[in-house]
């Protein structure tokens, strides 16, 4: 008799989701008993930590991950980490251990009491079983849910006294089902688009993080090529869609609707595509659109495309509608963009690198296709600078901005990106929120080189401070931090450096090595922007 349990992990094992990413409790290990050999468990210490992991693994793979959390204060400890796989449409199957389902309802221990409302609104679908017989019906909605665009997490509850039923009749038409998206724009939508690039007198080009996802990077440069115009990546960048050595590659957006209109001005068509319109951060009012400009916008999320307070927008397939406009649009006989100024050197201090230096070393010894995942908030605008990025999923970065995805995240994308280095750059404030998952690296041998730029604060935060006019806030500093000691402990080789020639040193080491490194720098504290 085949059970809702060996149902359970044949449909996993159809979909190629056997990498399972959790922190088990009492609800969830009747699920995780008679654990199939040709899956794999990779534990974290904290669930925030798990849903970290898994979704760097999803990103990196763009594949379902699935996770494994317990009940509802394993669901309430991940919740943190779900806010940035809501931004990053990361496809994540989460199921969580429910009470046995006649004690729900008294409210036992471990009871999670409204299942279904907790993770709301950060997954576009959470459910929970009317009786056993529904879970493997409900755990395939949920993989073709999650994987369907806009891809996003969603959630199960699951009565850990479900997994003995016996399976109800026609479950193997599960097993074999399939669920695909066809949303290319059609030929009159494609020509209109066409006709307004070729007419545009000065058209500027805003990609997001889709593009990368969907691998849609080289058409995007192509559409570069023929057009000769200007590419920005859209504001709080989460991902690289454009290579960054290519002549019209120009940097990130300002997080801010006036910055955006005076860094746009003179453009008369604003072609934005996989991105928002837009993800604003500070407050700076003014007017959404440069005088004289147009927007138009391709997604393939409708609630992005809905809530834009200006322009018009198609919803497509993001990476066939940029090869067809490549294809369709007229080769431009303007010249590419004058070129940007080369980065400077800069000047370390005394036991104290800038990070400028760091990622100067980084961009001479690191292998070209290195996978870099950040967090340190303070130094983007000068690693947009100064990094050569040319080959897609290269890079990622909290797409709400909520610290403590960096570390889980890097071991996430190291496991689905074997063949290629993942490299951290982890602030020593956020490094803190997901420090567990060095636990992880170790126990499982993934490779990681964990950069940790140490500057004693919250960089960012304290540029805030300035810009709010709050520098006498408390709680800015977090001083007395080891992370050698700490990594150590948790079983990861660390080594402390403050000279350019001992990171040098010490990032060689730690890409020939075959388990994970953290590499603790002390580093002068700069301005995000």
């Amino acid at each position: 008799m085949q059970t809702i349990h060996s149902a359970a992990y044949t449909l996993l094992r159809r979909h190629g989701m056997t990498t399972i990413f959790g922190n088990p409790g009492s609800n969830e290990l009747p699920f995780l008993k008679s654990f199939p050999q040709d899956f794999r468990y990779i534990l974290g210490l904290h669930e925030g930590a798990v849903v970290g992991m898994a979704d760097g693994y999803a990103l990196a793979s763009g594949k379902p991950a699935f996770v494994n959390l317990h009940a509802a204060a394993g669901t309430g400890n991940g919740m943190g980490a779900l806010t940035n796989s809501w931004y990053s449409h990361s496809p994540l199957v989460i199921t969580a251990g429910q009470q046995v389902r006649p004690m729900i309802g008294v409210e036992a221990m471990l009871a999670n009491v409204d299942a279904v409302q907790l993770p709301k609104p950060l997954v576009k679908w959470s459910y929970e079983p009317a009786n056993a017989q529904d879970v493997p019906r409900a755990l395939s909605q949920a993989i073709h849910y999650a994987n369907t665009t806009p891809k996003a997490p969603v959630y199960l509850s699951i009565p850990y006294d479900d997994w003995d039923a016996p399976c109800p009749p026609g479950v193997e038409h599960l097993f074999e089902r399939q669920v695909q998206v066809a949303g290319t724009p059609d030929a009159a939508q494609l020509q209109a688009l066409i006709k307004q690039l070729d007419q545009a007198r000065n058209p500027v080009l805003v990609l997001g993080p889709e593009v990368d996802a969907t691998l849609g990077n080289a058409h995007a440069a192509a559409l570069a090529d023929k057009l000769r115009l200007p590419v920005w990546i859209a504001p709080s960048a989460s991902r690289c869609p454009f290579p960054t050595r290519h002549p019209s590659f120009r940097g990130v957006l300002p997080a801010a609707i006036a910055g955006i209109s005076k860094t746009l001005a003179g453009h008369d068509l604003i072609l934005v595509v996989g991105a928002p319109v837009f993800r604003y951060h500070q407050f700076a009012p003014g007017d959404y659109l440069p005088a004289g400009a147009r927007l138009l916008h391709i997604t393939s999320d409708p609630q992005e495309a809905a809530r834009a307070p200006m322009g018009d927008a198609l919803i497509g397939d993001i990476a066939a509608t940029l090869r067809a406009l490549a294809e369709g649009v007229a080769q431009q006989a303007r010249s590419y963009p004058e070129a940007l100024p080369a980065p400077q050197p800069m000047a370390d201090e005394p036991r104290h690198l800038r990070p400028e230096t760091l990622f100067d070393v980084l961009d001479a010894v690191a292998p070209e296709d290195a996978i870099y995942v950040k967090e340190s908030t303070s130094t983007t605008s000068a690693f947009w600078q100064r990094m050569n990025l040319r080959h897609p999923g290269s890079y990622y970065f909290p797409a709400a901005g909520g610290l403590g995805f960096g570390l889980p995240a890097a071991v996430g994308v190291q496991l689905a990106q074997p063949q290629r280095r993942v490299i951290a750059l982890i602030g020593d404030g956020s490094a803190n929120y997901g420090i567990t998952a060095l636990w992880t690296a170790a126990q499982y041998r993934v490779p990681v080189v964990f950069v940790i730029l140490k500057n004693g604060t919250y960089g960012a935060l304290r540029w805030f401070a300035g810009v709010l006019k709050a520098e006498d806030a408390p709680g800015l500093d977090v001083p007395g931090l080891d992370f050698c000691a700490i990594a150590e402990g948790y079983g990861v080789k660390a080594v402390h450096t403050d000279t350019r020639a001992g990171f040098e040193a010490a990032l060689r080491a730690a890409l020939d090595a075959n388990e994970p490194t953290v590499i603790e720098v002390p580093t002068v504290t700069i301005e995000p922007h």
